[in-house]
């Protein structure tokens, strides 16, 4: 049995511990989602978007000022590309009207602008997006299900779509808790979310596998933990320089992307924790074995099956 001693920390030590935190933190999420819901963005509610280019770059806090003097009510200003384009995004519903008349509002104080275009986008437009995007987000969930499921083990399979779909809830949990937008962007980073935490899970999964059939022996917790030890260096260095590029984009990107840096940033982290603590209760939860990972023995030349020898054997 592996000595326990070597191992600087007993990840799975905590793995009741990180069991509760991981439900009290779903169940607060999904109860978030239920009673204060997703502010939604323009992409899904329908509205109107206005690029404006202005002869001198504007402050967006005098911008959304006067719109407000103005009597306007929800809506988003932000630099589009550079300092002097604007594009202001309303939840109101219009026409090249309300364009014009947003133009004008804007260009009263005596600041040089010009209507570069205008978008309108229907309530019936934002349903379907909001459809296609759910199917989307389980779509994504499904192949991986079947992507693992079929590169290692049913169980890995689940063990790999539970703590995808930990991750996700959590992160619509905090937009709806904090009611940031939640629109086009922000799902592209959720797809985004699902795809990094795919890979960590792999990896740990992937040394899972290994240590099962070169282990000789030990139990499902030893060999687990064990696992988790010997990828956890790996695991922080990709987080941690991940991180670094989300903070930048978060800080220094603009508000057209803060949303979208934020969701990757708190999905980087919660994706960091489920790979290591709930990937690998659901392993211990579905019961896996040994036996699950056995490398299946193969015919030999006078047709009987002939015993395949084991990993580490191969290897010396």
């Amino acid at each position: 049995m592996p000595d326990k001693q070597k191992q600087p920390f007993d990840f799975m030590g905590l793995r009741k511990a990180a069991s509760v935190l991981s439900l009290v933190l779903v169940i607060a999420s999904i109860a978030l989602l239920a009673v204060r819901g997703l502010n939604l963005g323009m992409d899904f509610t329908g509205g109107t978007s206005v690029e404006l280019e202005y002869e001198v770059a504007p402050s967006l806090d005098d911008v959304r000022n006067t719109l407000t003097g103005a009597g306007y009510e929800q809506f988003s200003v932000q630099n589009f590309g550079a300092d002097t384009t604007v594009l202001i995004r309303m939840a109101e519903a219009g026409n090249d009207e309300l364009a014009r008349e947003v133009s004008g509002v804007l260009g009263a104080d005596g600041d040089r602008l010009e209507l570069v275009s205008t978008e309108f986008v229907g309530s019936q437009v934002g349903e379907e997006l909001k459809e296609s995007s759910g199917l989307g987000l389980l779509l994504a969930l499904a192949v991986v299900l079947i992507y693992v499921g079929m590169r290692f083990q049913f169980k890995f399979g689940i063990a790999s779509v539970i703590p995808l779909a930990h991750d996700v809830i959590i992160v619509l949990g905090a937009f709806a808790l904090f009611q940031w937008t939640f629109d086009l962007t922000v799902l592209a980073a959720l797809l985004a979310v699902i795809g990094y935490s795919l890979n960590d899970t792999i990896v740990v999964a992937d040394r899972i596998r290994e240590n099962f059939r070169k282990m000789r022996e030990g139990e499902a917790w030893d060999i687990i933990n064990q696992s988790i030890h010997e990828t956890i260096t790996r695991t922080i260095n990709t987080s941690g320089t991940t991180l670094v590029v989300l903070l930048a984009l978060y800080f220094l990107g603009g508000e057209a992307i803060n949303n979208f840096a934020l969701a990757l940033i708190i999905g980087v982290v919660v994706g960091t924790y489920s790979s290591i603590y709930v990937s690998a209760n659901m392993l211990m939860a579905t019961g896996v074995t040994r036996e699950d990972l056995m490398v299946p023995a193969k015919e030999g030349a006078g047709g009987e099956e002939e015993e395949q020898p084991p990993e580490w054997l191969n290897r010396m």
